[in-house]
C-alpha cells in the first residue's frame, strides 16, 4: 500500500498540537529536534516536518498528500485545496486594528488608507469583498509598529489573545477572518486522507466531550434527561436496588462546570465524568 505523505509543521504554535493530536489519534511514530521524516510504525503515514510557510505549496503541489496548516495561510495561498477536518486548536483571528489615537472607529474608515499585514493577498482580497480600497503594505514580521514608523495607518493582523495589540499602541476595528489549523487536501481526496481525517475529527470530538456515569433516584430521571440529553438520549438501567437507577451519558465539557451542581440537586450521586479520547457522532 503507497505510503501517505502528510506535512506537519516543525516548529511554532502548531507543532506540538500537531504531533499531540496525531499520538492520541493512534499513530505510532518518534521525533526528534533534528526529524525530517517520521514514518508511523502501524500505519501506512509517514510525516514530513517542514516549515508551516510551505506546507500548503507542498500539498499542492502533491510531494505531501495532506498537511496540518493554519486556515490563514490556506486562504492566503488561494490554492485549490479542501479543508478535510477541522483540528480545533490554533485558533486566532485575523483583525484590522489602529492606533489608539486613530479617528478610524469602523473597518469603513479605512477606505483610501495604508494597510500594513503580513497576509498581503487575503488582506486586499477579503476588504474588496467588503468594498474598501486600500494600499496593502507587505511586512514579514513586527507588522504592529508600522503605524508607529509612518509606514501605514493601520494594521491586519493575526490575534490570538489581543494582548501584542494593545503593547503596541493599538485597537482593534473588526475581525475578518476566523483562523484555526485544518487538515487539508487535494480535492476529491483519497482513502488515505480520509482515514487519517476520520481519526483525527474523532479526537477532536472527543476532546470537547465528557462522559458522565451516575446513580439516581427513578424519579428524577425526567429531569435529569432535561440536564444531560446526550447524543440521542441517556443509557438508563435499572439497579438492584429498584427505586435507583444508573444513567449514563455524553455532554459538553464546557457544561460541566454548571451540570454537575443541577444533577446533585436533582438527587444524582456517584457522578463519574471521564475523557472521551474519540467520538465519532
Amino acid at each position: 500500500m503507497r505510503r501517505l505523505q502528510l506535512a506537519v509543521p516543525n516548529k511554532g504554535r502548531l507543532m506540538q498540537p500537531s504531533v499531540d493530536l496525531l499520538h492520541d489519534a493512534g499513530l505510532i511514530f518518534e521525533i526528534t529536534e533534528r526529524t525530517l521524516t517520521a514514518p508511523a510504525l502501524n500505519v501506512p503515514v509517514d510525516l514530513l516536518l517542514v516549515r508551516t510557510e510551505d506546507i500548503v505549496e507542498m500539498v499542492a503541489d502533491g510531494v505531501a498528500g495532506a498537511g496540518i496548516v493554519g486556515l490563514d495561510l490556506l486562504k492566503e495561498a488561494g490554492a485549490d485545496l479542501e479543508i478535510v477536518a477541522e483540528l480545533g486548536f490554533g485558533r486566532c483571528r485575523l483583525a484590522a486594528a489602529v492606533p489608539k489615537d486613530s479617528e478610524a472607529e469602523k473597518l469603513e474608515d479605512l477606505d483610501g488608507s495604508r494597510v500594513a499585514t503580513a497576509h498581503p493577498l487575503l488582506t486586499s482580497r477579503l476588504l474588496e469583498e467588503r468594498g474598501l480600497s486600500v494600499t496593502i503594505v507587505p511586512l514579514r514580521g513586527s507588522v504592529e509598529v508600522a503605524p508607529k514608523l509612518g509606514l501605514a495607518e493601520a494594521v491586519v493582523d493575526l490575534v490570538s489573545s489581543g494582548s501584542t495589540l494593545l503593547v503596541n499602541g493599538l485597537r482593534p476595528l473588526a475581525t475578518l477572518l476566523e483562523s484555526q489549523a485544518v487538515l487539508i487536501g487535494p480535492p476529491g481526496g483519497n482513502g488515505a486522507v480520509g482515514q487519517v481525517a476520520t481519526m483525527l475529527r474523532a479526537v477532536v470530538a472527543g476532546r470537547a466531550k465528557r462522559y458522565l456515569l451516575m446513580n439516581a433516584p427513578a424519579e428524577a430521571v425526567p429531569t435529569i434527561k432535561t440536564l444531560i440529553p446526550g447524543l440521542a438520549s441517556p443509557s438508563i438501567m435499572p439497579l438492584a436496588d429498584d427505586t435507583r437507577v444508573a444513567i449514563h451519558s455524553v455532554i459538553n465539557a464546557d457544561e460541566l462546570w454548571h451540570v454537575l451542581p443541577e444533577l446533585e440537586d436533582a438527587g444524582a450521586t456517584g457522578i463519574l465524568v471521564l475523557p472521551i479520547e474519540q467520538l465519532i457522532v
